[in-house]
């Protein structure tokens, strides 16, 4: 009680309660996020309304990163942000359950990831306060892997409370539990750990845009190819159904193995990004090249693999190279930092994933070969990365 700037010991208790808030979030909206579809079927909305309103959720929530970044950096109302954004975005889950009309839905879909975008660049920017005392990659590995822990029980609730009652606003009302609980716990984190919000003033040529070095941008590149070539698990599910690769019971299970993959990434690469740097991502991009290969051109087994290569990806990508952008940037200009960099990653993401779709009822061979030359590019920005921090 009473600190005023993190230490070894705080900061590692900051970063497991902060990780112990994404673990209730996580279990609401992820468990929301894997039956809106059929839900959205279900109050009359047709496949590419689905398709659009899910597209159209990313890519608001991506986009509203950047104007959130630059405003809490300038406001400095790091915990508001972040308290506000969970509570927009919790407030959305049990609302579904009172929602009959599919457009109204969708808004409140679109809703759900507005709230995320609001509280995500204050939020890593005060992790990552956390993480200059234990390692930036050991703060967002082990956020991660706590995240991740979340994402796997919110599916299986949904599942149990559809079994059971066949009822998709029970399952919304029951996912408000750990909604309800997000919200309390990041109130009662924002009290214990007030002084991880207060940050010096920043300038006005910051708050302007300067002060963001080369390597930075040169390291957003890399992350935009990586996202561009990475495959969305939905379409990664279609090609499983049609392909009858696995039974349909089968398809979430990978999901789970997927996000175990995930968190245990996270967690080993985080470790060997604070001893090695940024040369411990170059395996991770092999890693999530090849994961297409391995998804769209191989048997069962492949599949089984390919689950496993997509969700370490997805670790690192979610979690390691948040971590990057902490070494890269003074504290004082993280949040619009990491505003920026979400959004290139979120809208290159967008992007890549239309036209990997597209690209499955073409050729698979040429999806891979686009996924495999995205992930390969990467390396070349990444490499200038390291070579400017050498300079």
């Amino acid at each position: 009680m009473g600190e005023t700037v993190f230490d070894r010991r705080s900061g590692l208790a900051f970063i497991v309660a902060f990780g112990i808030v994404s673990l209730f979030a996580d279990g609401a909206y992820e468990g929301m996020r894997g039956i809106t579809g059929p839900y959205l079927a279900l109050l009359g909305a047709s496949g590419t309304a689905v398709g659009v309103i899910a597209g159209t959720g990313e890519f608001v929530g991506y986009c509203l990163r950047l104007l959130s970044g630059r405003f809490v950096e300038r406001t400095r109302l790091y915990w508001p942000f972040t308290v506000g954004g969970y509570a927009v975005q919790m407030a959305a889950v049990p609302l579904l359950a009172f929602v009959h009309l599919w457009w109204l839905a969708a808004f409140v879909i679109v809703m759900e990831r507005a709230g995320k975008a609001v509280r995500n660049p204050a939020a890593n920017t005060m992790m990552s306060r956390a993480g200059e005392k234990i390692g930036q990659g050991w703060a967002f590995g082990l956020h991660e892997a706590l995240d991740q822990t979340g994402a796997l029980a919110g599916p299986l609730i949904t599942a149990l409370v559809l079994a059971r009652h066949g009822s998709y606003a029970a399952a919304f009302l029951w996912l408000g539990v750990p909604a309800l609980l997000t919200v309390l716990s990041v109130v009662a984190l924002a009290i214990r750990f007030s002084f991880a919000g207060d940050f010096a003033q920043t300038s006005k040529s910051a708050a302007d845009g300067d002060g963001l070095p080369r390597a930075y941008w040169l390291y957003a590149t890399s992350a935009a190819l990586v996202a561009f070539g990475f495959a969305d698990w939905p379409l990664i599910a279609y090609h499983f159904a049609q392909a009858k690769i696995v039974t349909a019971p089968v398809i979430p299970i990978l999901y789970a193995v997927a996000m175990g993959a995930s968190g245990a990434g996270a967690l080993v690469l985080g470790r060997l990004f604070d001893k090695f740097g940024f040369v411990s991502l170059v395996p991770a991009l092999f890693v999530a090249a090849i994961a297409a290969p391995l998804v769209f051109l191989g048997g069962t087994a492949a599949a089984v693999a390919g689950a496993v290569a997509w969700g370490t990806a997805l670790g690192v990508e979610t979690s390691v190279m948040n971590a990057g952008v902490a070494h890269l940037v003074p504290e004082q200009s993280r949040a619009r930092a990491y505003g920026i960099f979400s959004t290139v990653f979120g809208v290159s993401w967008f992007a890549g994933s239309a036209l990997l779709g597209a690209l499955y009822d073409v050729s698979f061979g040429l999806l891979c070969a686009v996924s495999v030359v995205a992930e390969a590019a990467a390396l070349i920005p990444l490499v200038l990365t390291m070579r400017e921090l050498r300079r």
